[in-house]
């Protein structure tokens, strides 16, 4: 950060190594996990993460905590209330997220922590430095990043008195306050934008969008008449390919050739909503023809004669993707089952997400031969426009249909026999066009005013990063001459530090005799609580910690066990929500 800046003539830039002290993570045995009623909350990378998420500078509540004795006995330094907690290891380390310990806490191994007495920094000052700092720049280059203390020590510090450190963390809070309202709008109106989207295409497809059109222009076929000329239209077809086919094989027609004709399912109409008078029901396959694509096999992989072919993933919102696109072997006779044709409505068949099945585009190239695999569904319209169908099929998986409809185990498919029997409101072709016209006109509102949305949060996180630069630079408030200078204070933080270290470190000792006299009996500790207490916390009270004697210890299992065979004692393990023992909670039982 001090590169290329020119800092006030009253700050100073050392290190955090300098200013600061570290605090390391301890590991968390797993049955000591689950309790959130002792004295120190112990946090996890997620619990970072989740505070970060929710816009919160200072952790949030958290479902793990120790005892003073227990973090002793594992070895886990507290951490002290307002240190910079972050993470130090995998990807949660890229993501550059930052929390304030709210309390003396705990943090796992997999977190790190700076801090700093507020005679040195000022409260605040030191979490949005660390905010506009990315770590990660240092992380050292392996398939897992991470940092060490040694990485974070080295990092250039800009040092301003602490009476502008104060105005610099009230000016900076105030800014990025009234940025954070604006950017929480903006997500707002992205929000609303998804739902007003989803409510035209359901008032598309009751009839409400162009309910005054109708008013305006009367119907000369009715929805009803024209599925009685779509499927008068599509007999003919059939019929007509039947004989065509008697002819090729040479063969006169068979008798009650014409019986044989495969009549599409008809809708199903129970519990659906009411539609306009000139509008009627009908089923998908009435409406056109339905394919499933063909399943790709590794044998028809990389064969002499590959042929391109469109999967699931090639189908998103904004249309078919014709960046990734695969080959496959397909036969002459193949190809032309599964060539697509231009005005094609494809859908995606299957997806690992129930939302994302169903989702259409209208396949639009007239270019080049390509052909769909079975993750894939075609639908070939007949008798309506490719858009009617396209913003028909749209509103069924905004809406949820498809979801509903979708099943299987891992991966939701949609099925061609499921789709083709969902029912379809058919309006008369005049106001077909009026209403794809319409929904077009307004979701190219909605596109517009989508970019200009992203445009305005990429601006805010750009200003975003310019109030932190000049926050740090000594440009976000005037400097006062009559501030104690940087220079002073960083002497005095060098005299602070080189005191402590010339204080004697207090040596760890073994309970003393006196100390084991006042040890309680188990019987006793018990007794006194009258309820169910954690084994590690009964053993702690009768004076078996971290460091205790082992002539102790073993008094105290002897009790254990003769308490068990006089059939006092009450042991039940504590578990998890998912069935794994936390640790033993002992009860005396009653005499």
């Amino acid at each position: 950060m001090s590169e290329f800046v020119t800092y006030p003539s009253n700050w100073i830039i050392t290190s955090i190594g300098a200013v600061c002290d570290f605090h390391s993570g301890a590991g968390f045995p797993v049955d000591m996990q689950g309790l959130s009623d002792q004295d120190l909350p112990f946090y996890k990378v997620k619990d970072v993460s989740i505070a970060w998420l929710a816009n919160s500078t200072q952790l949030l509540s958290t479902e793990h905590s120790l005892s003073y004795a227990d973090a002793n006995y594992i070895k886990a330094k507290p951490v002290p209330e307002g240190a910079v907690i972050f993470a130090k290891i995998g990807e949660a380390l890229r993501l550059n997220r930052r929390a304030l310990a709210p309390k003396t806490c705990l943090i796992d191994n997999n977190l790190m922590g700076i801090s700093a007495p507020q005679a040195r920094l000022a409260s605040r000052y030191l979490y949005w430095f660390s905010v506009a700092t990315k770590f990660d720049v240092d992380a050292r280059a392996s398939v897992v990043p991470s940092i060490r203390k040694s990485d974070i020590e080295n990092v250039p510090f800009p040092l301003p008195p602490i009476n502008e450190q104060v105005r610099i963390v009230t000016k900076l809070e105030e800014l990025l306050t009234d940025l954070d309202a604006g950017v929480s709008e903006l997500k707002t109106a992205q929000k609303k934008l998804v739902q007003y989207r989803q409510s035209l295409l359901k008032a598309a497809v009751e009839g409400v969008l162009t309910a005054e059109w109708r008013q305006n222009n009367k119907a000369t076929e009715t929805g009803a008449q024209l599925l009685e000329r779509i499927l008068i239209e599509r007999r003919a077809r059939w019929e007509a390919k039947q004989l065509a086919k008697f002819k090729e094989q040479g063969k006169a027609p068979s008798k009650d050739w014409q019986k044989k004709y495969p009549e599409p399912v008809q809708p199903e109409t129970t519990d659906l909503p009411e539609l306009p008078d000139s509008w009627v029901w009908a089923s998908v396959e009435q409406l056109g023809n339905v394919q499933l694509g063909r399943q790709r096999s590794p044998n028809k992989v990389g064969k002499a004669n590959p042929t391109l072919y469109i999967r699931a993933a090639n189908i998103t919102e904004a249309g078919v993707d014709l960046n990734d696109v695969l080959e496959m072997e397909f036969s002459e006779t193949e190809k032309e089952t599964f060539a697509l044709k231009f005005g094609d409505v494809l859908l995606t068949e299957a997806s690992g997400s129930p939302q994302h099945v169903g989702r259409p585009a209208i396949w639009k190239h007239t270019e080049g031969l390509y052909c769909f695999q079975n993750t894939v569904l075609r639908f070939s319209p007949q008798g309506i426009s490719s858009e009617y169908a396209f913003y028909s099929f749209l509103a069924m998986q905004k809406l949820g249909v498809f979801s509903k409809l979708s099943g299987g185990v891992g991966i939701n498919h949609l099925s061609a026999g499921k789709f083709s029997r969902l029912p379809v409101p058919l309006p008369p072709a005049a106001e077909q066009i009026a209403l794809n016209d319409c929904i077009e006109e307004c979701f190219a509102k909605c596109d517009e005013l989508k970019i200009h949305i992203v445009h305005s949060l990429k601006q805010s996180a750009a200003q975003r990063q310019n109030i932190l630069r000049a926050a740090f630079a000594g440009q976000l408030v005037p400097q006062d001459q009559n501030d104690e200078p940087a220079s002073v204070l960083l002497e005095r933080i060098r005299a602070e530090r080189a005191e402590l270290t010339k204080q004697p470190k207090v040596r760890k000792t073994k309970p003393n005799k006196e100390i084991t006299i006042v040890a309680s009996k188990l019987m006793d500790v018990l007794k006194d609580a009258g309820d169910w207490l954690p084994a590690q916390e009964a053993f702690r009270r009768c004076g078996v910690a971290d460091g205790a004697e082992t002539n102790r210890i073993e008094e105290l299992y002897a009790e254990l066990r003769e308490l068990d065979k006089a059939k006092r004692l009450e042991v039940e393990p504590v578990k998890d929500k998912q069935g794994r023992k936390l640790y033993d909670k002992l009860k005396l039982r009653a005499d």
